[in-house]
């Protein structure tokens, strides 16, 4: 499977949102590759986390985010369920598990009712090893235009996801300490 001809199906090659969306799946395969190495005892499958980080974000084409220059019809949060519904239509549903999977530090169906997220009340939390090591490094790089913002601390991250909950927080830490030490 080649990613960047499957994202050249939905975008513009020549596109600033095909640029921002490259630059940030190589950025999160790059991190994400650092942490499956470090526990290479589970045997991560290496491949299959440098293709499913380029494309956990093909959804968002679909959405209205026009810091992106996205005009599609529905909120950012629902790119994760829309990129698993692009990529299973082609054929690829385990990577169409990761783009649904990869939101925050994943959202259960309790979070989605209790929210009112329009999203389908179902979990969306990372299963495998693979779902989990995308879901990390996703955390620590942002989208923009031009993309040319650095890697987040671990600090930000935690700040970032405490208007989520604590719980959300403390899940962040174990897979940070699980991943990185």
């Amino acid at each position: 499977m080649d990613p960047l001809e499957i994202l050249s199906k939905y975008y513009d090659p020549e596109s600033t949102l095909f640029d921002v969306l490259l630059e940030h799946g190589r950025r999160v395969a790059g991190k994400a590759i650092d942490a499956a190495k470090r526990v290479t005892h589970l045997k991560p499958d290496l491949e299959f986390i440098q293709e499913a980080s380029m494309l956990h974000d093909i959804g968002i084409f679909l959405t209205r985010t026009s810091s992106l220059g996205c005009e599609g019809d529905y909120p950012y949060v629902c790119h994760g369920y829309l990129g698993r519904e692009l990529l299973e239509k082609r054929g690829f549903g385990r990577h169409a598990l990761v783009c649904e999977r990869h939101l925050g530090v994943g959202l259960t169906a309790e979070d989605i009712e209790k929210e009112s997220l329009p999203l389908p009340v179902r979990d969306m939390v990372p299963v495998s090893i693979e779902e989990l090591i995308i879901s990390y490094a996703d955390k620590f790089y942002s989208k923009s235009n031009g993309s040319a913002e650095g890697e987040k601390s671990v600090e930000a991250i935690k700040s970032g996801l405490l208007k989520f909950g604590q719980e959300k927080v403390e899940r962040f830490v174990i897979w940070h300490r699980f991943l990185e030490f």
